[in-house]
This record gives C-alpha cells, sequence and structure tokens, in this order.
C-alpha cells in the first residue's frame, strides 16, 4: 500500500529562498523566483553570502523594483561566512521549502554543471532544491516535465509532489520514467530460451514496471495532466538524464534519499550522472 504525505500537498512550498550572487544572471534568477512565489503563493527570501556594500543594494534594489517585489514583503539576509553552509543554515532557520539556485555553465563543453557550493547545498539541504541552467528575465511555465518514477522508498512521495507541481504550473506534458531493475542479468538468464520466450519475458519485465506507476497513479489527482508512463533499462540517472534531453524537457523532478550514514559519501554516485552534465532544470524534491 502506498502512502502520502498529506499535509505537505496542501501548501507544498510556502517559503521560497533564492541564493544570489551579483553576477550577470542575477536578475534572471529573480524574475523566475517571483514567478514561483506566484505559483505557490509563497514568500520570498534572498540569501546573499558576501559583503553587503551601498553599491550592491542599490543594484538589488532596482532589480527587485523593476520586477514589482519591493512591496511584496520580500526578505533579503546579507551573511558573511563559506556560502554553502551559511546558505544552509539560513534556509534552516527561516523555515524555507525551497532553495533556488542556477547552474553553471562549462564554455570549454558547452555542457551545464554543478559547482561545488551547490554540489554541497543539493547533498546537506533538508528542504528542496530547484536548479536552474537557463533562467529568464521573463519566465515561462514548465511545459515539458520528467518525473523519475524508478522504484525507491521515495517514489510515491515524488510523483505525488511532482504531479502537484505540474497542475500548478500547467503542464502540457508529463512522463514518469521508470528503469527495469537488473535488466541485463534477467535477459541473461533468459537467454537459453528461444526468441518467443525472450520477447514475453522482456514484455513481463516492461510491464511489472509499468504497473509499479501505475498503481501509484491510481491513487493522485492528476487533474488535466496527460501522464506517459515510459520504460528504460540501465542505470537509472543515466537513463533518466538521457530521456530528458531526448524528449528535449524543461524540468527533471527527482528524489533524495538524504543522509546514509556511513556510507553517505557513496550517495551522489547515482545523481552525479545528472549533476556532471544537466539535461535541464532540475528539481530535487526533499522529504
Amino acid at each position: 500500500m502506498v502512502f502520502f504525505d498529506k499535509h505537505y500537498s496542501l501548501g507544498m512550498f510556502s517559503k521560497i529562498a533564492l541564493a544570489i550572487a551579483f553576477s550577470p544572471r542575477m536578475e534572471a534568477l529573480i524574475a523566475e523566483s517571483k514567478r514561483l512565489k506566484d505559483l505557490f503563493h509563497a514568500e520570498l527570501l534572498l540569501i546573499h553570502v558576501g559583503e553587503k556594500t551601498v553599491v550592491l543594494e542599490e543594484k538589488l534594489h532596482e532589480v527587485l523594483l523593476k520586477h514589482g517585489l519591493l512591496d511584496s514583503g520580500v526578505k533579503t539576509i546579507w551573511a558573511e561566512g563559506k556560502p554553502a553552509k551559511r546558505i544552509l543554515q539560513t534556509c534552516e532557520a527561516e523555515n524555507v521549502d525551497l532553495l533556488v539556485a542556477g547552474a553553471l555553465k562549462s564554455e570549454s563543453f558547452l555542457n551545464y554543471y554543478i559547482g561545488s557550493i551547490a554540489r554541497k547545498i543539493i547533498r546537506n539541504s533538508k528542504c528542496s532544491v530547484l536548479t536552474l541552467i537557463e533562467p529568464l528575465v521573463k519566465p515561462t511555465p514548465f511545459d515539458k516535465v520528467v518525473i523519475n518514477g524508478t522504484e525507491q522508498d521515495q517514489t510515491p512521495l515524488v510523483i505525488q509532489k511532482g504531479l502537484e507541481w505540474c497542475k500548478l504550473d500547467g503542464a502540457r506534458q508529463v512522463f514518469v520514467v521508470n528503469e527495469i531493475k537488473m535488466y541485463g542479468l534477467k535477459m541473461a538468464t533468459a537467454g537459453e530460451g528461444n526468441e518467443e520466450e525472450i520477447a514475453s519475458i522482456r514484455r513481463k519485465l516492461v510491464a511489472d514496471e509499468v504497473a509499479y506507476v501505475n498503481d501509484i497513479l491510481k491513487d493522485l489527482d492528476k487533474g488535466d495532466l496527460k501522464v506517459n508512463v515510459k520504460v528504460t533499462c540501465g542505470r537509472w540517472a543515466i537513463e533518466l538524464a538521457k530521456f530528458s534531453e531526448d524528449v528535449k524537457a524543461d524540468l527533471l523532478i527527482v528524489g533524495d534519499e538524504g543522509k546514509l550514514g556511513f556510507l553517505d559519501r557513496l550517495f551522489p554516485h547515482d545523481l552525479e550522472e545528472i549533476l556532471n552534465n544537466l539535461p535541464c532544470n532540475l528539481l530535487i524534491l526533499k522529504k
């Protein structure tokens, strides 16, 4: 039986934080955060780790004024110290639900990647994290969304929250992607059969993974969403990133198992496959 976090679904995100650096993309990130603030009827908190100067204050004031945020209760926190640590401390102290951050672009390979500060935030944040690779000064909804449906403990909640996001944002296409576990081993075991037997086993493997996702979906309010269930084989993170790139997704939604104790340093291995070369904007939902 699948259990869902009903309390979370009532508000989803009530306080959104944006980690700002005074880079050329700051205005676009603020504009994107305002869109999310309005979408979720949430409070917006801006966090800057670094020196507070009159010049920077004036620059921020201009951007907030331009985007109609001066009189909207936006709070700005200026902090000093190690960026990742101070951002995480602030989010926890302020009860932030969603932290927004920008990804970096590797000009040499024209790929997107997460810097060391953002990786620390993603691994240690107690709130959900949205990483934007190409924030827009005039933001638009995420039309095409991919949700990780790989069978994990947090998957039912990830699908539930993912669909809630998609309904609010008016997504036009939603894909829930599941992976056939140990596909190579299972097909190798079936290798001694004839072609018809092998094909039958392959169909059953696909059907089982589709059934897993559909069992979750049947209890959820999908509204007018068009939800497509897709099945892949291989390492889930690699296949998920590849699928997102192939369909030109606007947003990829995955979950987070959190810290794994003694083996915590091994946690990023699957997620790193996505973080090393982001296929699109990435939302990591925390429990």
